[in-house]
């Protein structure tokens, strides 16, 4: 009986170990062939793909976050009380501050140089509120030495004074990034054997992203002469880098977009509900109890379920829009969609 049992026991490893593997190497070829293909069709129709892929994925996409960054909230925040709080009124006030631009904008007549100003100090803010968050999660990690944080917050102001819009730019391209840093933490905490795998498929993904700029450097610009196409270019930093191509940047960007689409709405949401189980069954990512401050005794149920109604109702609505007026949505889509910018930033902390 106990031959039985060690038989037994050395036939579940092996093929334990054997669903480990194919699952590293099913995850590797779905990277491989999402990031080949996103570089290809970035490429080819830089500007139809950008209208396509916006209306498709951004709001699903912002849906997606919403559901995730409530799976990382605590029940109850204890020491992270402050972490949070300074992280929730941040995100309200530099918001609000971001929604306004375009109001004094519109309502001002003030000089460039004012305007720059006016840039340069809503970034000087966002970048000490990073600045704090990362002193006050080093608070917590008691191994480690965070002081730097505000140094380094006051370094970063020095660039974005000597050239607030191009510091702006270099958010706008730095941000889709975010997202894969979010899939490496998940993956070292949740697919450890994945990770070594993952960083393999980083390298190509630079790779591809030296091909873009390799393949389109000489390009001539794309046409914008319409208000849409005109708007993608001046997003991508068109006029702030006349001297690049526009195509260059265009497809640099929805490379990157693409694959913070990707991470969001395909990536995380497949491994996540594995690793989450009610009654020893895997969970869907529709389901209220698949997130742990609706799932615990002492949680938030209808709350949270009303935020993901209210999402999806959000969604839908950026549908409409989008179908009505795409230009138009597009632009307020992504004035409001900075909150979502913003909000990565203490949920990605609390994960190092």
């Amino acid at each position: 009986m106990e031959r039985s049992l060690n038989i037994d026991l050395n036939a579940w490893r092996l093929g334990y170990r054997a669903r480990r593997r194919n699952g590293v190497k099913l995850f590797a070829a779905s990277v491989i062939a999402c990031a080949g293909l996103s570089a290809a069709l970035a490429t080819w129709l830089p500007l139809q793909l950008s209208v396509v892929t916006v209306f498709l994925f951004a709001g699903p996409h912002n849906w997606f976050e919403l559901r995730y960054f409530l799976m990382r909230l605590p029940v109850r925040l204890g020491k992270s009380r402050n972490f949070f709080v300074a992280a929730f009124a941040g995100i309200g006030v530099l918001t609000a501050g971001y929604l306004a631009l375009p109001l004094l904008y519109n309502f001002t007549s003030w000089s460039s140089d004012a305007w720059s100003m006016v840039l340069a100090s809503w970034n000087t803010l966002l970048l000490f509120w990073l600045g704090l968050l990362i002193w006050l999660r080093g608070r917590n990690k008691q191994r480690r030495d965070w002081s730097w944080a505000m140094p380094a917050a006051l370094g970063l102001c020095s660039l974005n004074w000597l050239a607030p819009e191009l510091f702006s730019l270099a958010i706008v391209y730095l941000h889709p990034l975010v997202a894969l840093l979010f899939l490496d933490r998940h993956l070292r905490r949740t697919r450890p054997e994945w990770v070594r795998t993952y960083h393999q498929c980083l390298v190509l993904v630079a790779v591809l992203l030296a091909g873009i700029v390799l393949r389109l450097t000489q390009t001539p610009a794309l046409p914008d002469d319409n208000g849409l196409f005109w708007r993608i270019t001046q997003h991508s930093g068109a006029q702030l880098l006349p001297g690049v191509s526009s195509h260059l940047l265009v497809s640099v960007h929805l490379f990157l977009e693409l694959l913070h689409y990707g991470v969001w709405i395909v990536a995380l949401p497949l491994i996540v509900p594995a690793t989450i189980r009610v009654k020893q069954k895997p969970t869907r990512v529709w389901q209220v109890k698949s997130v742990g401050i609706a799932r615990h005794p002492r949680g938030f149920p209808k709350l949270v379920a009303a935020a993901l109604l209210l999402g999806a109702f959000v969604v839908a609505v950026l549908w409409f829009g989008f179908s009505i007026d795409y230009a138009t949505t597009r632009d307020i889509y992504f004035t409001v969609a900075i909150a979502h910018v913003l909000a990565e930033a203490p949920f990605l902390l609390k994960m190092l």
